[in-house]
């Protein structure tokens, strides 16, 4: 007789060796049918687990967070188990859940098509109503790889080949298929019911480009049918509102590949949505007390070395060049720049805080693969900023940052935020005494806005502790933008000092913070979450005054001028062209209002709107629309 003690306190009893399964379901039948795998003692477990003795024990359900991810994993195996059904030659490679899904890699000598994916989805589930079972076994090293090299698996005996021969392996095995995994997968392929193949891309092997190409085919899997529909509904919906379709069907920006991949050209009507959005930052960030700094572009490849980047960021980092017999550098980051603005004076203690702030443009290397969209760019201008200030400041500032980062983000309409805080790494800078003080005051700062976050034990970097900020869009997409962290590193790179109050020399603290990061990224997170449709204080166009014929022209030039006078960015359609017409294509370019002027609105001075949602709004005296049209920009209403 021994006892199971569950998560809840509850005691089960049992006289026999058990599965996990076999505790789920003396739990309840609700439970088992929802179980996919188990926690003993806090170790992962597939549900075929047998316990023993008295121990701890958590059921993991197909509906939970974990439970979906073993799911995923389980479908991304279900695929390669298809796949080798379908395509023998193939050879397999890796095949990790990621979220809301799942891929596989594998080396083919032709390129998969749309029917292949086809093909494999339908044997996938073939193999689902086979029901294949699951099971688990483990081998040494050595024969692991006699074992895949044997099934000509190169790819697979060249990972093993590199795990330590003392660390014992497990294989999994649904059918005649085979692969190395550490596991917990579902106990068998009937549990995979709701999954669907979405695409296929390149991928280099070991993500290294001097590597040979490889497939990578994603899908997506879930614990039922419904989840499933409303995950492709999302889909659809973000392939309707996808940003690079949008910018150039709106003519907002272009990556103009003759250029150079990765390099983003803002026109007109997109540069307007940014001088908008750049308003309100330097707006705000006066009002917090910040000065703003311009920086260059490049320095001496030696200010790199100093702060580190080059030992720990090389990658990231364009080639550097020569100029005067000096190598030079174009910048992947503004912090060193701005730290040695801080060095250009001595400071004193009565100096703190010392608040900068820069709208600073970065170039970093990016594989040409991994380039998409405004998302993924060599270049980009950062919302950068820097605190100086004393220790005992430190949770000050940060809550003025967190109040600032909220704010910001709900004037852009982002109201639901996952907070992540991320402590001390086993390898770091700096005293116990300092990270714990900076640890609290950025947990105090999250408590004070009454915010849930999440705790990140030892995610921080080797410099100093973090904030990270989600955001959740209209599509429940998580995008993370904000970041406030706190550095130990490159103050004592630089040397930076202060005069303290007993006039020896002290190490400020100082701090990196991005509200939005990239502008660009930020822009297009916008664009998708508005689907193209701006609120008016962001738009480009907040207003298109339409002539019903010719003899309409005087007054509608004359409102278009009043309003632009007023401040607001409208323009004039006085094409011949039928009215009906002007309001579709206008309606189509997203115009948050449409002004008709007929005999009617020009002979009382007024015009007929019609705002976002097409509603026609009636005769309305202009003066009266502008003051309504001038609050709301204002106001900065979503």
């Amino acid at each position: 007789m021994f006892e199971v003690t569950l998560p809840d306190g509850t005691v089960k009893g049992f006289d026999r060796p058990v599965t996990l399964g076999e505790v789920a379901a003396a739990i309840g039948a609700g439970l088992a049918k929802a179980a996919v795998a188990g926690r003993v003692d806090g170790r992962l477990v597939d549900l075929s687990h047998r316990v023993d003795h008295g121990v701890t024990v958590a059921i993991i359900t197909m509906q939970s967070p974990e439970g979906l991810e073993i799911i995923r994993h389980s479908a991304s195996h279900l695929m390669a188990q298809a796949v080798k059904e379908l395509f023998p030659g193939a050879q397999v490679t890796i095949g990790p859940a990621v979220e809301n899904g799942f891929y596989y890699d594998f080396d083919f000598e032709r390129p998969f098509t749309t029917g292949d994916l086809t093909a494999i989805e339908a044997r996938m589930q073939q193999i689902v109503e086979r029901n294949d079972v699951i099971t688990r076994s483990e081998v040494g090293r050595d024969e692991a790889v006699t074992f895949f090299k044997g099934m000509g698996e190169q790819y697979k005996a060249e990972i093993i080949s590199a795990i330590d021969a003392a660390q014992p392996l497990s294989l999994y095995a649904q059918g005649n298929f085979i692969d190395l995994c550490r596991g917990p997968h579902v106990p068998s392929t009937g549990y995979l019911k709701a999954f669907k193949l979405l695409s296929v891309a390149g991928a280099y092997w070991r993500g290294n480009s001097a590597n040979k190409q490889l497939q990578r085919i994603y899908g997506t899997a879930w614990a039922d049918a419904k989840s499933l529909r409303a995950h492709l509904h999302m889909l659809e919906e973000a392939e309707k509102r996808d940003h690079r379709r949008l910018g150039k069907e709106l003519d907002l920006f272009s990556i103009q590949e003759s250029a150079g991949g990765g390099l983003v050209f803002w026109h007109p009507l997109g540069a307007r949505v940014r001088q908008a959005i750049e308003a309100y930052w330097r707006e705000t960030h006066i009002a917090a007390g910040y000065e703003f700094l311009y920086t260059p572009h490049m320095a001496n490849l030696d200010l790199w070395k100093t702060s580190g980047h080059v030992d720990f960021y090389r990658d990231s980092m364009f080639h550097s060049m020569h100029v005067d017999e000096q190598e030079y550098q174009i910048r992947p980051m503004n912090c060193p720049f701005h730290i040695l603005v801080y060095q250009s004076r001595m400071h004193s203690h009565r100096d703190f805080p010392i608040r900068w702030a820069e709208l600073g443009t970065v170039y970093r290397y990016e594989l040409s693969g991994a380039l998409h969209g405004l998302f993924r760019v060599r270049g980009f201008t950062q919302d950068d900023a820097h605190v100086f200030c004393r220790e005992e400041q430190i949770e000050d500032e940060i809550t003025a940052i967190l109040d600032l980062t909220l704010a910001t983000l709900g004037t852009f309409g982002f109201q639901e935020f996952d907070i992540f805080l991320s402590t001390r790494p086993e390898k770091s800078v700096g005293s116990d005494a300092i990270w714990d003080q900076a640890t609290t005051a950025l947990g105090n700062a999250i408590r004070k806005h009454h915010l849930d976050f999440v705790e990140d034990r030892g995610g921080g970097a080797f410099y100093g502790p973090k904030i990270d900020v989600k955001i959740t869009d209209c599509l429940g997409r998580k995008w993370q933008c904000s970041t406030i962290q706190l550095d130990f590193n490159l103050p004592e790179r630089f040397d930076i000092t202060y005069i303290g109050e007993d006039g020896g020399k002290h190490r400020p603290i100082m701090i990196h913070r991005a509200l939005m990061g990239s502008l660009e990224r930020f822009f297009g997170i916008l664009l998708e979450h508005y689907a193209g449709r701006f609120p008016l204080w962001l738009a480009p166009v907040q207003g298109v005054v339409l002539t019903i014929t010719d003899a309409h022209h005087p007054w509608a030039i004359a409102v278009r001028d009043r309003m632009r006078a007023a401040g607001l960015r409208v323009d004039a359609d006085l094409r011949n062209e039928k009215i009906g017409y002007k309001i579709r294509e206008h309606t189509l370019k997203k115009i948050p209002w449409l002004l008709i002027v007929g005999d009617r609105e020009q002979e009382q001075k007024a015009v007929s709107p019609r705002d976002g949602s097409g509603k026609d709004l009636g005769l309305m005296p202009l003066e009266g629309l502008i003051e309504t049209l001038v609050a709301q920009v204002r106001e900065r209403k979503v």
